[in-house]
C-alpha cells in the first residue's frame, strides 16, 4: 500500500501535479463556499466559459494566456453588471447571454489559430495538469497566497455582504466593491484552476466541494474548511486513479469529488435521503399531479 503511494512522486511531472491539485483542490472550496451560498453557480459558470476569448487573444499577441484569461474574466463580470444595471435583465439571464458570447468568441478565435498553430483545445477545455511546469506551479501558489489572504482578511465583510447583502449597504460596508472583489477572487481561482481541469470542468470544483460540505455543517467557516478537505482529498485521489488507471486527470478529479457529494446526499446525519426519509414528502406532491395526470 505505501509504495503504491510513494510510487507516482517518483516522477517530477507527478510532483508537480500534486501540488497543483492540492493548491486547487483549496482554493475552489474556499472561494466556492461564497457562490454556493449566494446561489450564484451561474456565475462561477459565467466567468470560466468567458476566459476562453483572453486566453486565445494572449496568445495571439505573445503575452502570457493567464493574464489574458484573468482579464476576460474581469471583463466577462463587467459584462453582467452593466448589463443587470442598465437594463430591466435580471442577473441570470445577463450571465447567460455574456457567458455565451465570450464562450462562443473563445472558440471562434482558437479555431482560427489552429490554422496556422498546432494548438490542442482539449487541454484549454478540460485541462491538462500532467503538463505543469514550475513556473506555473509558482504562479498557482502566488494567486492562491493571494485569494486566501484576502478572504481571511475580509472574511467578516464577506460573510455578512453573502447572508445579508441589504443590511451590508444599511449598515455602510462598500457592497458593490465587496460584489466586484468577489467577482475578482472567483476570476483568479479559475485562471489558477484551468491547468488543473480545465474551463468546463472548474466549475465542479468550485461548488461540489462547499455542497458536500454544507450537507454535513452549518456555519460558513464549517462549510470552508470541510470543503476544502474534500477538495484536497478528491484532488489527490483523482490524480492517483488518473496515473494507476490511466484516466484524464481533470476528469477523474470531478469524478471523485462528485461520488462524495452522493454519499453526503444520501448518508449525512442531518440531511441524507436514506438517514432521513421524512424529508421526501417534499417531493410528493410532483409524484400526485403525476399520477392524476396518468389517471
Amino acid at each position: 500500500m505505501l509504495e503504491a503511494l510513494i510510487e507516482p512522486l517518483q516522477y517530477g511531472f507527478m510532483q508537480r501535479s500534486l501540488i497543483i491539485a492540492i493548491l486547487v483542490g483549496l482554493l475552489c472550496a474556499v472561494v466556492g463556499s461564497y457562490l454556493m451560498v449566494q446561489r450564484l453557480a451561474l456565475l462561477g459558470d459565467a466567468i470560466s466559459h468567458s476566459v476562453l476569448p483572453g486566453l486565445a487573444v494572449a496568445f495571439i499577441l505573445g503575452f502570457n494566456i493567464f493574464v489574458g484569461a484573468f482579464i476576460a474574466g474581469v471583463l466577462s463580470t463587467m459584462a453582467i453588471a452593466w448589463i443587470r444595471t442598465r437594463s430591466p435583465i435580471k442577473e441570470d439571464a445577463a450571465m447567460g447571454i455574456v457567458f455565451s458570447a465570450f464562450f462562443a468568441l473563445g472558440i471562434t478565435l482558437i479555431t482560427l489559430i489552429q490554422k496556422d498553430n498546432k494548438i490542442d483545445l482539449n487541454h484549454f477545455l478540460f485541462g491538462n495538469i500532467l503538463s505543469v511546469t514550475v513556473d506555473e506551479v509558482r504562479d498557482t501558489a502566488i494567486i492562491a497566497v493571494v485569494v486566501l489572504l484576502v478572504v481571511v482578511m475580509l472574511y467578516k465583510e464577506l460573510l455578512f455582504y453573502t447572508f445579508d447583502p441589504l443590511g451590508a449597504e444599511a449598515a455602510g460596508l462598500p457592497v458593490n466593491l465587496l460584489n466586484f472583489g468577489l467577482m475578482l477572487l472567483i476570476a483568479l481561482t479559475i485562471v489558477a484552476s484551468m491547468k488543473a481541469v480545465g474551463v468546463i470542468l472548474v466549475l465542479s470544483l468550485l461548488i461540489t466541494p462547499g455542497a458536500t460540505a454544507y450537507l454535513l455543517v452549518k456555519r460558513l467557516h464549517q462549510v470552508m474548511f470541510l470543503g476544502a478537505g474534500i477538495g484536497i482529498f478528491s484532488s489527490i485521489t483523482g490524480m492517483y486513479l488518473s496515473y494507476f488507471f490511466n484516466l484524464p486527470s481533470g476528469p477523474a478529479i470531478v469524478l471523485v469529488v462528485s461520488g462524495l457529494f452522493l454519499l453526503a446526499l444520501f448518508l449525512s446525519p442531518s440531511h441524507g435521503i436514506f438517514t432521513h426519509p421524512q424529508n421526501e414528502p417534499k417531493s410528493l406532491p410532483l409524484l400526485r399531479e403525476l399520477k392524476q395526470l396518468i389517471r
